[in-house]
């Protein structure tokens, strides 16, 4: 006998732990982040796979600052966005959205916060358009648009400053003076929707994930099963590193098992027969098709672990 509800947004959940305790002006800033359910009814017309769903995960995180400290954390959530889609390989472009018409609260608290997200790219040296009256209804935003590998360009992060939601909340913190203050919000995400990101993902690498992404990393093919016990012995050895392998040691012919290891878009494919057995070496096969015969099983190891350390996009063996 109780009334539940789907959530749009996490935005309230947010205020509503930071009301949980007290907050001085030396709390502050208050970073509160969520991987949190979101559902929107979206008409069935509409719907696209993982681009556009009714559920979604997104990432999304509350900043509760002083007005003084407004531009230097929109400077440090700009660069946390650059540092992420760099790892991606990302290139993007930035938009500033501006004052819509049926914005709430005064033009002058609007002019404020536009100029704070405006001081911010302009301190970073960012180009920016400037996308008039697209902002949300309780402020201005920046928004980083990406450009996949079919030259589809996708809107994923965004920066919102939001002075109205703590005015609706009458959420303070006490400052120096010993009185209550407003604090400003932002509401902050960086991969947006988490399907949609992953949909992004699987189109901009076409499937041929990197390395550190890939959810298999390393298939070990078997020549015959007389060598399985080798290629088990392979595979815990790269368990021990925390990578991602598995053996195919099915009595297939070695070139079926590489074609559906190169269909499935594995990125290491490593076959194993009597001379690598011999040698305490393997023959590796890369997803762009070269292959290097008789490599030292260190010499590998010492490799791929340093391109998912730094979280390279191409492999170099």
């Amino acid at each position: 006998d109780m009334d539940f509800a789907i959530k749009p947004m996490n935005c309230p959940g947010a205020i509503m732990v930071f009301k949980t305790a007290s907050r001085s002006y030396r709390d502050l800033p208050v970073r509160l982040a969520e991987f949190g359910w979101n559902h929107r009814n979206e008409l069935s017309g509409v719907l696209s796979g993982l681009f556009r769903v009714r559920a979604m995960l997104q990432d999304d995180a509350h900043i509760f600052v002083t007005p003084e400290k407004l531009v230097e954390e929109i400077d440090n959530v700009i660069d946390f966005i650059d540092h992420v889609y760099k790892i991606f390989g990302f290139e993007y472009h930035v938009e500033l959205s501006t004052r819509p018409k049926d914005a709430m609260g005064d033009r002058k608290i609007w002019d404020k916060a536009e100029k704070a997200l405006q001081s911010a790219l302009e301190k970073k040296m960012m180009k920016y358009n400037v996308n008039a009256g697209d902002g949300a209804f309780y402020g201005p935003k920046i928004d980083f648009h990406i450009k996949g590998s079919m030259g589809r360009s996708w809107q994923l992060a965004t920066v919102q400053i939001d002075f109205m939601m703590p005015e609706r909340f009458d959420v303070q913190y006490v400052g120096e003076d010993g009185k209550g203050h407003r604090p400003v919000m932002i509401h902050r995400a960086i991969l947006g929707s988490l399907e949609r990101f992953i949909g992004i993902l699987v189109e901009h690498y076409q499937g041929k994930f990197p390395l550190w992404l890939s959810p298999v990393q390393i298939r070990i093919l078997t020549v015959a099963d007389r060598f399985n016990d080798y290629a088990e012995k392979l595979k815990e050895k790269f368990d021990e590193h925390n990578l991602r392998a598995e053996v195919d040691s099915r009595t297939e012919s070695i070139g079926k098992k590489v074609r559906e290891a190169q269909l499935e878009k594995i990125p290491l494919i490593l076959t194993v027969g009597e001379k690598e057995e011999n040698n305490g070496t393997v023959a590796v096969r890369t997803l762009d098709g070269n292959v290097h015969f008789d490599m030292n099983i260190d010499k590998f190891l010492r490799k791929i672990l340093e391109a998912i350390q730094e979280k390279k996009l191409r492999i170099e063996l």
